[in-house]
């Protein structure tokens, strides 16, 4: 129950800010996803001044620095194509994409590589949340304007992407065994993110130096949060099944959804608001079924410590 806590109030509601405060700074100075990518790298990189005082290696061990550097790539990938969607289509269908791919591709890793299963409630909560985002976006998707019907479809297909990326790099940040290995994967995320986005920016894209103070706030908010959120997820992974991670993670949809019509005065259909209220029904059921649990759990692990005393007794 603890991971999901996490999850909830550490990862799902800062992130979703994340997306309308993206879609804000570009509203008003056109600045590239890729260059808000960078600044966001810049304050993970702040994480080497906490490796350094505990005197750990900046990469890990040397046996577990290709996955470290796995991890970080999938994360680099998923927040370039996520920050990227997010100025293509509206911000809250994006976050709605890209959450459900990260929670169908979590539970699929989960059938492959996962030994511990999950339970019926658990199974029904997963597939209501994804229920819900399906009522949220899929009348979206049937009404798309013929002339931009391209371009948001691409923008779909980057919020895809960047969702099933992430369910990757949470699978990988869970396999990882090594001390401080939370800094350590923000400060890689950081590093790696840093020499790829500096020429992909010039590259692709066309980097300004915005001028309007909003602009400036809402970048920096959005490095504060993203990093607060990745730590909150990463975390949770480590405490609870990352399928249930990701689909307690859907209530950053229910967050942009309200920046979105409350701040942004964007138009909020009844779609929306029925997929957001059986997201959050499901992530109760969720809650309710691992509260449960929790009590008993902790009962079998006190059974079997004190088992093993008496026997070494």
């Amino acid at each position: 129950m603890k991971g999901l806590l996490v999850a909830l109030l550490g990862g799902g509601v800062p992130a979703g800010f994340v997306a309308p405060f993206t879609r804000m700074a570009h509203e008003a100075s056109a600045i590239p996803s890729l260059e808000i990518l960078l600044v966001r790298c810049l304050f993970h990189l702040a994480f080497a001044c906490r490796l350094r005082c505990g005197r750990a290696p900046l990469l890990g061990p040397a046996p577990g620095r290709r996955r470290l550097l796995l991890h970080a790539a999938a994360n680099v990938l998923s927040v370039a194509c996520a920050y990227s969607s997010f100025v293509a289509v509206p911000s809250a269908n994006a976050a709605t994409v890209r959450k459900g791919s990260s929670t169908l591709g979590s539970a699929l890793l989960a059938l492959c590589v996962e030994s511990r299963p999950l339970s019926g409630y658990d199974w029904f909560g997963l597939l209501g949340s994804t229920l819900g985002l399906l009522i949220m976006v899929v009348p979206d998707l049937l009404s798309l304007d013929p002339s931009t019907r391209l371009a948001d479809a691409f923008g779909y297909a980057l919020a895809c992407l960047g969702g099933v990326a992430l369910a990757l790099g949470l699978a990988i940040f869970r396999a990882l065994d090594f001390p401080a290995k939370l800094p350590t994967a923000a400060f890689a995320f950081g590093a790696l993110g840093g020499l790829v986005c500096t020429p992909a920016m010039f590259l692709l894209q066309e980097p300004v130096l915005p001028a309007e103070p909003l602009t400036w706030s809402c970048t920096v908010a959005i490095g504060v949060l993203a990093v607060v959120s990745f730590l909150c997820a990463s975390h949770a992974v480590t405490l609870a099944h990352p399928a249930l991670v990701c689909a307690v993670l859907h209530s950053e949809v229910v967050v942009t959804l309200a920046v979105q019509h409350y701040v942004l005065r964007e138009t909020v259909t009844p779609f929306d608001v029925m997929g957001a209220g059986v997201i959050l029904g499901s992530i109760s059921i969720i809650a309710a079924q691992n509260v449960s649990c929790h009590p008993r759990e902790e009962e079998e692990e006190e059974e079997e410590e004190e088992e093993e005393d008496e026997e070494e007794g």
